[in-house]
């Protein structure tokens, strides 16, 4: 397989990415899907009961602290659900296309796991300094406060695509306040 293939796999599956988790962060974790409540409740109900885009925004309790993750079985699950498109080229003789795949979506869980993390549980981390986790962070904080805007955390394409990207608040509330925490106000 030649670089440019693996270069066109990877940029596509992270283009791909940014759809698939807009997917399943409006229609799997913001609401029940036919009668699967498991996201919806482990997401909607008990991550966004306790972070809210104020200053519950930040861990405030200790015994909280596991609702900031998914599961640990969601990363394996959700690159395979992710993979699952590219299979006929691996029947058709190309299984590095799918294995690509498969390493490019746990690697885009994984990062989105580390930047929620990082946004929920601040430490001054070398990633919490960086331009780019501020700007994603100030995304986030406006999802926590509007549900069904900003459903990206890592790549915002799929929110900018698909009209959902918010970049400032249409209205005034009291704001999470921190180093690394953006000014979303209108």
């Amino acid at each position: 397989m030649d670089l440019f293939v693996i270069f066109c796999t990877i940029s596509l599956t992270l283009v791909y990415n940014s759809f698939f988790e807009w997917t399943l962060h409006r229609y799997f974790m913001h609401r029940p899907f036919l009668g699967w409540q498991y996201p919806f409740e482990r997401h909607a109900q008990t991550h966004h009961a306790l972070f809210k885009a104020d200053e519950s925004y930040h861990l405030r309790e200790e015994k909280n602290k596991w609702t900031i993750p998914m599961a640990w079985w969601n990363g394996p699950a959700i690159a395979m659900v992710a993979t699952l498109p590219t299979l006929p080229f691996g029947w058709l003789g190309g299984w590095n296309i799918p294995l690509i795949v498969f390493c490019v979506s746990f690697c885009y869980y994984g990062t989105y796991e580390y930047l929620h993390w990082c946004m929920h549980l601040p430490r001054g981390r070398r990633v919490e300094r960086t331009g780019l986790f501020f700007r994603l962070n100030g995304h986030h904080v406006l999802h926590h406060r509007y549900p069904d805007r900003n459903l990206n955390v890592v790549f915002p394409l799929a929110d900018f695509c698909l009209r959902t990207l918010l970049m400032r608040a249409p209205t005034r509330f009291k704001q999470v306040q921190g180093y690394m925490v953006p000014d979303v106000q209108p």
